[in-house]
């Protein structure tokens, strides 16, 4: 693939947000996170499906070995379905690592590196299938029928890809919030579902309400931030929602930020 320059020429130039978007700004990546959640109560649930309803994603407070695993036996080395997979994650130090894992099914494949965080999952290479066949989990715990006790991510089927609306800074980055979104569904009527930015500062770990937002049942909001909302390095963040009754809302969560490479005086 070739990128050319986004010089200005007659008396004209490309966007700063699209130079980042095409990699030639240096130190600064754009990233997307989204997220769904199912049947969500009256308690803040984070958006993603890694989790039961009516609570919060939990953090590690200490990096570990992985579990991964389908709960489709297609989803292995010479199946139909996804037979490699690259794992993107943080380290004990926050730093950035990630591992290629060889699927075999619903037997779990345990990790070489540790993981303190989960940050990114993406099928490599498929069978006959063209996609993955089951619902691919990473966590840790006894497996059953490939799926582990405690999950920590989920690469949904169809999707081939994550479902999580949240992210976690690396260290020496931070990371600059532009918007969020909030998308509702019910068929009861009367329900305001309410939607908020929570952050999880490093050193103190206890999740703090930064911006909120409400939309009817079957609705949407958006929220975008005139000035970038900025996270530090090694904060949690995520969007989380609930709605006033316990009737059955599905939702999904959106995030747009920029991860920044922070400056070092010397």
């Amino acid at each position: 693939m070739i990128f050319y320059r986004s010089i200005t020429q007659n008396n004209g130039s490309e966007p700063f947000d699209l130079q980042v978007s095409r990699g030639q700004v240096l130190g600064h990546t754009p990233q997307f996170r989204f997220g769904f959640a199912n049947s969500i109560g009256t308690t803040q649930q984070t958006i993603t499906p890694a989790v039961a309803a009516g609570t919060a994603y939990a953090y590690l407070a200490a990096a570990t070995t992985m579990k991964v695993s389908s709960s489709s036996a297609s989803d292995t080395s010479a199946g139909t379905g996804a037979r490699t997979l690259l794992l993107t994650g943080l380290n004990a130090s926050y730093v950035v690592i990630t591992e290629t894992i060889t699927l075999s099914g619903q037997t779990a494949v345990t990790t070489t590196n540790s993981f303190l965080r989960v940050l990114e999952t993406k099928i490599l290479t498929v069978g006959s299938g063209l996609a993955q066949a089951g619902t691919i989990y990473i966590g840790n715990g006894t497996v059953t029928s490939g799926v582990p006790a405690t999950v920590y991510w989920r690469s949904e089927i169809d999707y081939n890809t994550w479902s999580f609306a949240g992210y976690t800074v690396p260290a020496g980055n931070t990371a600059f919030i532009t918007s969020y979104t909030l998308t509702a569904q019910s068929t009861t009527a009367n329900i305001n579902v309410s939607a908020a930015l929570v952050v999880y500062e490093f050193g103190i770990g206890t999740p703090e309400i930064q911006s909120t937002i409400r939309s009817t049942s079957s609705g949407n909001f958006d929220r975008h931030f005139d000035f970038p909302f900025a996270i530090p390095e090694k904060c949690d963040f995520e969007v989380r929602a609930w709605a006033s009754t316990g009737a059955a809302v599905n939702v999904t969560g959106e995030i747009q930020f920029v991860v920044i490479k922070n400056d070092v005086l010397t």
